[in-house]
């Protein structure tokens, strides 16, 4: 154990950044490179060999029986990331329609239902390049900027990761622009004529709701330029420093091509910057080439940080102090829409990404709080820092008692009835068991609070009223219910919860259910879909260590389970298979995981940090 621990230590230290960070690659499927590869043609940017690199990648994900998929056991693969590899591959003429990958996976598109089956963001794309008709993918009209407060629905209910891709949509929509070059490749022959209706009766409802309201608003030109109006300042408000809309590659994306809706022209400075914004979000590895819809450096830094910490590198040592600077460094002292939801607050919070200033989250807060709370003997920097986070941080919990990930008591159900395809997983940003559990498990072992604060009582109620039956806890952000789980019972062990609770040893009893006999555990994706635990039927690192984390919590004793699992973790690193690059963060359920590369190294440390800390 003493021997794998240095191993990792050794890595981290040779991979550190000079800027003190860890730089890894955040992973996902083949949308992010597609939508990069059809923006740069669309813009005439025929950077050849950055669009090969990105090509190779999508072409080296094909399965053999032509299809895309998203993660290794979604066995029939995916026929959204499927099209859109295909109409990349062609757009950056790295393959031909004649070849054979390319016909089976023509085959696999047309037999699946062709484009008509997709989901809405590749509808969106579809429509923009002429492919299909500008149907009502988002049947909601640009006035309803202009909802005011007391209305039914506010665009400022969504949470904002939705908003800044909803404001670009609905100027697309609105605009219904068709942007095709020389070089944009002809697959309307994949259209096959759809009568189903996709929309519940509840969701037609609620667009009769939304046009009733808008009626009071007098129909004018003024007027709907206005809203054209605030949908756009609402994005170029946004900006960060390096031309991106939130950080985020796929509202960048569509905010260009609303931007060319209203007609700005290709070389407009705030285009070549957000084009200049998203090349450098790119990872090399390979010859390949993949865009990260984020990157991932605060949250990798700031876990890492920490687990070298948990692991026996001190606080004061060069290779942590780094580290400690540049988390320094990118708190947050800017007001983001956060404080819509939470005016009294004043920032402190972190973010996701390196160029992230105004869009905080709990997770990242507690992460960089972690990292930092040893370090507050060496600086007062340090202190004030910790101090600003913490305030934030409480001040963040919703009225449910849990926490969201990034803005307080924005889960109105309404949105869920919305007309637009996954809104009810990502309009909103209720508490989960993960961000929850991770905070109760930050406030009780480094803040010092516990069961007798009504704040964590509240906490510890929501988490006792959101259990499974089987024991186990769903987790928005992990795959899934071992992630859940594991949030939860370290949380509540956290604050003072006793280990022999009934809920804690309900949980524990599920995990040993479900350990594999390898020693290890996993979790299917699927999951996350059917909102039910799937197995695996293989082990992965991260998976692994959250589950052998959660039974150290449980346990004052090394247990059989615990040491089998930590066994696994031990020996796993050698071997090289699918299983190391399973995406285990969730991001929208059913069509994007992420595989963070960081995981290996990051969960397998903490656990084995914790056993020896708490058994010798």
């Amino acid at each position: 154990m003493e021997s794998e621990i240095n191993r990792i230590v050794h890595l981290l230290q040779g991979n550190q950044s000079p800027d003190g960070a860890w730089r890894f690659c955040l992973e996902s499927g083949p949308l992010t490179d597609a939508y990069m590869i059809i923006l740069l043609r669309s813009l005439h940017i025929d950077d050849e060999e950055f669009i090969s690199g990105l090509a190779q990648r999508i072409a080296a994900l094909q399965m053999e029986n032509g299809m895309w998929k998203l993660f290794h056991d979604e066995e029939e693969g995916n026929l959204s990331a499927t099209v859109e590899a295909y109409y990349a591959l062609l757009f950056a003429g790295h393959s031909k329609r004649d070849e054979e990958h390319m016909l089976a996976a023509r085959q696999q598109i047309l037999a699946q239902g062709g484009l008509s089956q997709t989901s809405m963001l590749t509808k969106l794309l579809l429509s923009l390049t002429g492919q299909i008709p500008w149907d009502a993918h988002v049947p909601i009209p640009i006035e309803a900027m202009l909802l005011p407060r007391w209305s039914p629905l506010h665009f400022f209910d969504f949470v904002g990761y939705a908003r800044v891709h909803i404001a670009p949509i609905l100027i697309l929509t609105d605009r219904k622009l068709v942007i095709q070059t020389g070089r944009t490749p002809d697959i309307s022959e994949l259209r096959i004529p759809s009568t189903a209706d996709h929309h519940s009766f509840a969701a037609r409802y609620f667009q009769k709701r939304i046009e009733d309201v808008i009626r009071f608003l007098p129909y004018t030109a003024q007027i709907h330029q206005e809203a054209l109006n605030q949908a756009k300042h609402f994005m170029l408000k946004r900006l960060e420093a390096d031309g991106t809309l939130y950080s985020y590659l796929t509202s960048t994306v569509l905010m260009i091509f609303a931007l060319l809706a209203l007609g700005y022209p290709k070389s407009h400075p705030i285009i070549t910057r957000a084009v200049a914004g998203l090349k450098a979000m790119a990872c090399h590895r390979n010859g390949q080439i993949h865009m990260q819809d984020a990157t991932s450096t605060v949250w990798d830094t700031a876990l890492l940080t920490h687990a070298l910490q948990v692991s026996g590198v001190t606080a004061s040592h060069p290779m942590v102090q780094k580290a400690g600077r540049y988390l320094l460094s990118r708190q947050h002292d800017k007001y983001g829409d956060w404080v819509l939801h939470n005016p009294a607050a004043i920032p402190g919070g972190w973010g996701f990404s390196d160029s992230n200033t105004i869009n905080p989250d709990i997770d990242d807060t507690t992460a960089a709080l972690r990292a930092i709370s040893p370090m507050q003997k060496t600086g007062m920097a340090y202190q004030r820092a910790w101090q600003r986070g913490l305030n934030w941080l409480l001040s963040m919990q919703n009225d449910d008692g849990g926490w969201p990930a990034f803005e307080k008591n924005t889960n109105k159900q309404i949105l869920s009835w919305l007309p637009i395809e996954g809104a009810d997983a990502v309009s909103t940003d209720p508490s989960t068991t993960d961000l929850t559990g991770r905070t109760l498990e930050f406030l009780g072992n480094h803040a010092g609070l516990n069961v007798r604060n009504r704040n964590m009582q509240k906490a510890v109620s929501w988490l006792l009223r959101n259990q499974e039956e089987n024991g186990s806890w769903y987790g928005r952000w992990g795959i899934c219910y071992i992630y859940g789980t594991w949030s939860a019972v370290t949380g509540m062990i956290a604050v003072g919860i006793p280990k022999e609770h009934p809920a804690i040893q309900k949980a524990v009893q599920w995990l040993l259910r479900i350990q594999n006999h390898d020693g290890g555990w996993g979790e299917s994706c699927n999951s996350d879909i059917v909102k039910s635990y799937v197995p695996l039927r293989a082990s992965t690192p991260s998976q692994t260590a959250w589950a052998v984390d959660t039974l150290i919590a449980a346990s004052s004793t090394p247990t059989s389970p615990m040491m089998r699992g930590i066994q696994f973790l031990l020996g796993n690193d050698a071997e090289s298979d699918w299983t190391l690059s399973y995406p285990t963060g969730a991001a929208l359920p059913g069509d994007f995981y992420f595989h963070y590369h960081s995981y290996r190294y990051i969960w397998p440390l903490i656990a084995l940090g914790h056993f020896q800390k708490k058994y010798g």
